[in-house]
């Protein structure tokens, strides 16, 4: 089991939870700082009960926003009524809904949140969480809403409509949507399917359920744990894509990349060299001379790492800000009773609501995960392109008759689709903003559409990549042919992860055999993805690497 509000959340915990259901607990020192906030919280409420005089405190007992301060409440169900109506008002999203598993990071991160012990809500509020990700209540949370300040107020809200309740009668309308085995219904329905009581709100509880950086965050945690692995699979199939084109080796050598010194141009090079160790395809080495003349590439095989580099450098930034992020208290106010005897109001305003550091994240990872795209479509082209592929047949496809049969033509097509779209979605949302809340709220981040165009682009180069795995394979056997030598003249890399393509079978039950004519060829587009996605190529060439 993970704990929260102990140690740090990592991306691998997250993906634990989020895509492979590992159960989740609250530490007991979470526990523990919890209950000094809400107790803070508790004892204003019971000044309001004996009718002292207690001063507007946002988001406690006064309205939120533009409508902070206008009026003090002076009883306690008027706070905690407070909290129901801003659920039920915030919750007003359109469009598709969100894919689960973006749903139940956002459930994590949101209990990740409360157990730092500064949102003043009962241990009840992160438990119930957890257990409909246990029980994997799966609230239906339309994609559009949130500006990404005050956080992700519309999806929080449509999360927790479907674990929270009023205090008198309970209207199955007003309780959401969720799904239970893929039927879509509401949420009193959906959380009795799961045996999970729904809450009654208490003062500042439906704020920290709603303000907060969660839905942005597991969105760009998501996003960036693919495009790890993404950027892992395009270096394997880079290297199959430079062997099958008989590239040149002294792009790769250790010296070049040292002269520049960049971390991460020096560990692709490293990565590339190492790839292509052993192939027969080759020309020169660091302790070979090459033999063709001019020794050096298209900019598409030659800066692989100058590229890729870069890619490498940024995931590592985007990792950074993206698990502290899951991490961070992101409501507002946040509590700290622990400041001075001589500051008697222990709730601070502030803006960690403000998602700017998940939006930046965001849009830094798509502009990078578009140029492992990008570069990708270029040596697609070249491996098509008779004139550019070093003798290999047109469009990759030996067949009987020139222009009888189209080879991987359109897949190049597809690829550069796909690339363009990503051109036009790797535009920075956390440049825009616009004012909202009568001005109050007049700068924000628009982190979670940064983090749903960076899930849209790391899925389009995930297509990209799985095409160009499908015709560097293609284009390795054309090369063994053309040659006359077998497999043994192929990398060790290569040779492994030509031997899971082969042996895969596509989306239609067919293996994923070399074609010597046409043949229908999205199932097998679709079946590469899927091994692009699940880190196979990855694992393939890592057994031999161990």
């Amino acid at each position: 089991m993970i704990e929260i509000g102990k140690a740090r959340l990592t991306i691998e915990d997250f993906l634990a939870v989020v895509r492979h259901g590992e159960s989740v607990g609250i530490a007991a020192e979470a526990i523990e700082a919890m209950e000094a906030s809400e107790q803070w919280v508790a004892a204003i409420m019971d000044d309001m009960r004996d009718g002292k005089d207690v001063a507007a405190i946002y988001s406690i007992n006064t309205g939120f926003g533009s409508l902070a301060g206008r009026q003090a409440f002076d009883s306690v169900e008027d706070a905690s009524e407070l909290s129901r109506r801003l659920i039920i008002s915030n919750a007003s999203g359109v469009g598709k809904h969100l894919d689960e598993e973006v749903v139940r990071g956002s459930m994590l991160v949101r209990a990740a949140s409360l157990t730092r012990g500064h949102s003043a809500v009962r241990s009840v509020v992160p438990e119930t969480l957890l257990q409909m990700l246990d029980k994997r209540v799966f609230p239906a949370v339309p994609e559009f809403g949130s500006l990404g300040a005050s956080g992700d107020l519309i999806p929080l809200a449509h999360l927790a409509i479907v674990m929270t309740r009023p205090a008198g009668h309970d209207e199955p309308l007003d309780s959401g949507e969720a799904y239970v085995d893929g039927k879509l219904v509401d949420g009193i329905t959906a959380m009795e399917a799961a045996g999970i009581e729904r809450i009654v709100l208490g003062p500042k509880e439906g704020l920290a359920l709603a303000n907060g950086t969660s839905f942005s965050a597991a969105q760009a945690a998501l996003a960036l744990a693919d495009a790890e692995n993404l950027l892992e699979t395009a270096q394997i199939t880079a290297a199959m894509s430079i062997e099958a084109l008989m590239g040149f080796g002294d792009a790769f050598i250790p010296q070049i990349h040292e002269a520049r010194g960049h971390a991460g141009q020096i560990e692709v090079a490293a990565r590339i060299r190492g790839l292509l160790a052993g192939s027969e395809f080759i020309d020169g080495s660091e302790d070979t001379d090459p033999v063709r003349q001019p020794p050096q590439d298209a900019y598409s095989l030659r800066c692989t790492p100058q590229v890729l580099g870069p890619v490498k450098d940024t995931l590592k930034f985007v990792r950074g800000i993206v698990e502290t992020e899951i991490n961070a208290a992101t409501d507002n106010p946040l509590i700290f009773p622990d400041l001075p005897d001589s500051r008697a109001l222990k709730a601070v305003s502030g803006g960690n609501f403000h998602a700017e550091y998940v939006g930046f994240a965001s849009d830094f990872l798509s502009i990078a995960v578009t140029e492992i795209g990008s570069i990708a479509e270029r040596r697609l082209f070249r491996l098509d392109d008779g004139t550019l592929n070093r003798g290999l047949p047109d469009m990759l496809i030996a067949s009987e008759k020139v222009g009888l049969d189209c080879g991987y033509m359109l897949p190049q097509y597809l690829a550069a689709a796909l690339v363009s779209d990503c051109k036009t979605l790797a535009h920075p949302d956390s440049v825009d903003s616009i004012p909202t809340c009568a001005n109050q709220e007049d700068h924000v981040s628009m982190a979670n559409n940064a983090g749903r165009h960076a899930r849209t682009i790391v899925a389009n180069i995930e297509n990209v990549i799985g095409i160009e795995l499908l015709m560097a394979a293609q284009a390795l056997e054309l090369r063994l042919q053309a040659s006359g030598k077998d497999q043994s003249a192929l990398s060790p890399a290569s040779r492994a992860v030509l031997e899971l393509v082969r042996s895969h079978k596509s989306a239609d039950g067919r293996t994923i055999n070399h074609i010597t004519q046409d043949t229908v060829l999205y199932p097998r587009v679709r079946a590469a993805v899927d091994l692009v996605h699940s880190g196979a190529v990855v694992a393939a060439v890592n057994v031999i690497s161990n």
